[in-house]
């Protein structure tokens, strides 16, 4: 018997893309569609529509469905074996939803071989336009919500997030508030992850626990829909939803269309999709106490987290690839343009000085701390360029070899604090996974392996790391439910040791990193 084969989607913001891999994870096929190069009657910029209010963005769901004729499509003149897939999964842009018509669930259990998606599907949606994850038009909704449910840290403490304009039981809300003959038309609201593999079984796919934890809707200790917060966003919401589902298992065979139309296997199992960073950390194949830190124009953090704290800051979700664990999301906006702006004000716009001074300083920089929030960030609200020497005192400049390490320092001092604020704790097994463009520089890593004090690793090709841990998770979910995700990615390839951490690192950082954090909160409060 010839390989078994396994599909991951991306339907991302701006693309639709497959990606196959065999039994021994090696990548054996890419497809991709893209959005404004492939349909350029929709109008789309970037994959959306920007409203003139300049909050509301959507973004057209028929394209959506256009894009799944036109990428199987190409996989067939490409001479796809689609008959070799055993089980395939995929992803979706997180807190997008989209709205089907009454009516919907018959055409989808009864599509014709002979005809497009398009052509069956195209009056199937309430909403023409869905709303997606870059949509800020909800404020007076998600306070509504919060107020509710008893303030922003108890929803929180729910639904693993406060509330956020993007996520979707605020978006639901504004289409039943702003367009209730639409909801009422509405028999079944998908996520973009749910949507998708719909079109693959013929049927509506349930919402999988780690995606549904990016809705402010579902409560992530009984990964059931929280009734208070449902109730806050519009009415028989519950129904309209469907049954959530835990991200590793199989939600139905492929359909009967697909079988005929290109060539699927009956056998060919479709595990739950997931959302876009959930993804990724199956992707990267991150294990229990690890943190994946991605060093790009903003730093994002992804954490395995066994216990969460849910916080005001950063998000809670399910674990994708175990329903008994959890992962933490976090996003700085001052990444690496603000390592730049250093660099150039500091060593001559030149990389190579920045390293130099960076290695001539001495690990913890005598007790200076500075915070470096040039533009205005996320993680926490606040703005400015705070510096402070030893004993605390506010003071107007560095020199420039320790400005330098005032930045690296703090930046990770930043990203440990908040991650141990949501539950993360740094163990004997614990590693750090490196991706992004400063993941290159050693001289930064060390920095980062010192303030976490654990090994750094990178991984090359991270780029399709949603796509490629679907394709992961499609083989995860076809070994079943007695099988680890650690064991069906065990013959992936290996990361590669960038820095260990210095001897003395942990006894340096761990009371700076608590200095660190108490300084950055009296600079919250000012601002």
């Amino acid at each position: 018997m010839a390989s078994p084969v396994f599909l991951g989607f991306d339907l991302s913001t701006q693309q639709l893309k497959a990606l196959a891999i065999d039994n021994d994870l090696n990548i054996i096929h890419e497809t991709s569609v893209h959005f404004d190069n492939d349909f350029p009657e929709y109008k789309t910029q970037g994959g959306v529509h920007k409203h003139e209010d300049n909050l509301t963005v959507t973004a057209p769901c028929l394209l959506w469905v256009q894009a799944w004729d036109l990428l199987f499509d190409r996989m067939k003149c490409k001479g796809f074996d689609f008959k070799s897939v055993v089980c395939m999964s995929g992803t979706g842009q997180q807190h997008g939803s989209v709205y089907w018509k009454k009516g919907a669930k018959e055409v989808l259990k009864f599509l014709k071989s002979g005809d497009s998606f398009y052509d069956q599907l195209k009056d199937c949606f309430a909403v023409l336009d869905s709303p997606i994850w870059m949509d800020s038009s909800t404020s007076t909704q998600c306070h509504s919500l919060e107020k509710a449910v008893g303030g922003p840290k108890r929803l929180a403490e729910i639904t693993g997030s406060r509330a956020y304009e993007r996520f979707t039981g605020n978006q639901v809300a504004k289409i039943f508030q702003t367009q209730p003959k639409v909801y009422d038309q509405c028999e079944r609201i998908s996520l973009v992850s749910s949507f998708a593999p719909s079109l693959l079984i013929g049927e509506y796919a349930p919402i999988d626990y780690s995606d549904g934890s990016g809705m402010n809707l579902m409560n992530i200790e009984t990964k059931d829909w929280e009734d208070k917060c449902l109730e806050a966003c519009a009415p028989h919401l519950r129904q309209k939803l469907g049954p959530l589902t835990s991200s590793c298992s199989q939600v139905g065979n492929v359909s009967k269309y697909l079988v005929d139309r290109f060539g699927f296997s009956p056998d060919c199992k479709v595990v739950a999709f997931t959302g876009d960073n959930p993804a990724s950390l199956a992707g990267m194949r991150l294990g229990e106490g690890d943190i994946a830190v991605s060093l790009g124009t903003s730093d994002t953090l992804m954490l395995w987290l066994k216990t969460p704290r849910p916080a005001l800051e950063g998000h809670i979700f399910v674990n994708p690839v175990d329903t008994n664990a959890y992962m933490a999301l976090l996003c700085f906006k001052n990444g690496s343009l603000t390592r730049e702006s250093i660099r150039n004000s500091c060593s001559n716009g030149s990389w190579e000085q920045f390293d130099e001074a960076l290695n001539s300083t001495t690990t913890g920089n005598h007790g200076n701390i500075g915070i470096y929030f040039e533009v205005k960030e996320i993680t926490p609200f606040a703005d400015g360029i705070h510096r402070f020497s030893e004993n605390n005192d506010k003071v107007e400049s560095f020199p420039k070899d320790v400005e330098i390490r005032a930045l690296i320092e703090g930046q990770f001092m930043a990203k440990r604090a908040h991650a141990e604020l949501l539950g993360y704790s740094i163990g004997p097994g614990s590693r750090v996974l490196a991706t992004g463009g400063a993941s290159s520089n050693k001289s930064i890593l060390q920095v980062l392996a010192d303030v976490f004090n654990a090994p750094v690793y990178t991984i090359k090709d991270t780029a399709n790391s949603a796509c490629l841990g679907c394709a992961y998770r499609a083989k995860h979910g076809w070994l079943g439910p007695d099988h680890s995700f650690k064991e069906a990615v065990s013959n992936a390839p290996a990361y590669q040791l960038a820095v260990k951490p210095r001897a003395d690192a942990h006894e340096i950082y761990t009371p700076l990193t608590s200095r660190y954090i108490a300084l950055e909160r009296s600079i919250t409060t000012e601002s």
